[in-house]
């Protein structure tokens, strides 16, 4: 399987969840000082926020997983920093994932959505606070049971 980036244990693809729009913004601090006849006074005191938002579409009967989101919202759950590697292996350092947004829509009989479009937000933390096991298992999920034969069209 191809990977667009990986959260920690989480892979962004086809098979999961597939991002259409990356956006980063980052900040420096540059705090002022009023000066009398003169422009104020700037210092430099170190970087600011630095934030990933990620926005895709997800079509579960075509490709992706209705649980992945489920799984992103328990990575976050747990509160944990997680090592954000692209998919050429840039490494972007340990992230926090801060908002999970989803809108579902065109529903079938049973109001499962068949589109669900969807929006992460994605803040950057000090490497060092790195969860190390990347949330391994279920998106840290204990209660995911995955081996459930019938729910093979949650899939």
């Amino acid at each position: 399987m191809s990977s667009m980036m990986a959260l920690g244990q989480f892979v962004f693809g086809l098979d999961t969840l597939t991002y259409q729009e990356l956006q980063r913004s980052t900040e420096w601090r540059h705090p002022t000082n009023s000066r009398v006849g003169a422009r104020p006074a700037r210092q430099f005191t170190g970087v600011g926020e630095d934030t990933i938002t990620l926005t895709g579409l997800q079509v579960p009967e075509f490709r992706g997983n209705r649980r992945s989101l489920d799984d992103v919202r328990a990575m976050a759950d747990a509160g944990k920093a997680y090592a954000l590697v692209g998919g050429t292996g840039v490494v972007f350092g340990a992230w926090v994932i801060q908002r999970v947004q989803e809108t579902g829509s065109v529903f079938i009989a049973e109001g499962i959505a068949r589109r669900v479009d969807f929006t992460l937000e994605l803040a950057r933390v000090d490497d060092y606070l790195a969860d190390p096991s990347g949330g391994a298992g279920s998106g840290g999920n204990p209660e995911a049971d995955d081996d459930d034969f019938w729910d093979w069209w949650m899939l």
